[in-house]
């Protein structure tokens, strides 16, 4: 059955991505945490357009992908774990762990330095916050995602079985922590001790630089409380709160168009 899955890996994350965005589309529809004043017929297309040109791109430049290099790394006896002995379930675990704290410190470092905030801001652009925005990549910033991903599985030696969950997880959380969604205040703070939630995440959404160098992690909240992080809510609140940059509030700024050529633009840098 796991040969199965690692097999069939494109379909496993295409349709796990598929059910997880139905899901946050219809819970934003029935239970919205906040009004949208930007029209989803005028973002949603957009947001949609860049991952499928992402996924495409991807598997244009990088048809084996990251569980491809496992399984070739694995063959070679590449990698730390490859070279102890560690129980399967426990090298497991480490894997996922340390690719999510891989992911943590790279968003980290697209905030920090000024070229690589180019491409990042991309995804802070959008002026609402819903499942979409979770899409919302340029295309430089996938492919340097998917190199450094693919560094940390050679070094560590990360099993093929956990790169394709991590990628599944990551991809589920980060649709599910972009939600406009509504979760009852003590569900919410629960929850968060365990994975990122919405409410988390928007606060590192917030036009307010402070707000915006916060609460970087995409699954789990123990590296923001670990490495300082960590900001509970907003200033303004949640209903108040504006969202994206005050450099790109146009909806032209929301089109496919000029979200490509968004790192060729002169903007601001939070903090």
């Amino acid at each position: 059955m796991l040969d199965a899955m690692i097999a069939n890996e494109a379909a496993v994350r295409i349709s796990s991505f598929l059910l997880v965005l139905s899901v946050m589309a219809l819970w934003e529809v029935f239970a919205a945490r906040r009004p949208q004043a930007c029209r989803r017929w005028v973002r949603w297309p957009n947001n949609l357009a860049i991952v499928l040109l992402n996924t495409l791109l991807v598997r244009l430049v990088f048809p084996l992908a990251a569980v491809g290099v496992a399984i070739h790394a694995a063959g070679q006896g590449w990698g730390i774990l490859n070279r102890i002995s560690l129980p399967e379930w426990g090298g497991f675990i480490l894997s996922i762990l340390v690719l999510d704290l891989a992911v943590y410190f790279q968003h980290r470092g697209f905030h920090a330095l000024p070229w690589l905030w180019r491409l990042h801001r991309m995804h802070h652009a959008d002026m609402e916050f819903d499942v979409t925005t979770g899409l919302r990549f340029h295309p430089l910033e996938i492919l340097l995602s998917m190199l450094i991903k693919m560094a940390v599985v050679l070094l560590i030696g990360v099993p093929a079985l956990a790169v394709l969950v991590f990628e599944v997880l990551l991809n589920a959380t980060a649709l599910f922590n972009h939600g406009n969604v509504r979760l009852p205040q003590k569900v919410d703070r629960g929850l968060r001790l365990l994975l990122v939630t919405p409410d988390m995440h928007r606060v590192h959404h917030s036009v307010i630089p402070r707000e915006t160098n916060s609460n970087f992690g995409f699954s789990v909240p123990w590296w923001d409380r670990l490495f300082g992080t960590y900001l509970a809510q907003p200033e303004k609140g949640h209903l108040d709160m504006m969202i994206g940059l005050d450099d790109f509030r146009t909806e032209r700024d929301l089109r496919l168009d000029q979200m490509l050529v968004q790192p060729l633009r002169q903007g601001h840098r939070p903090g």
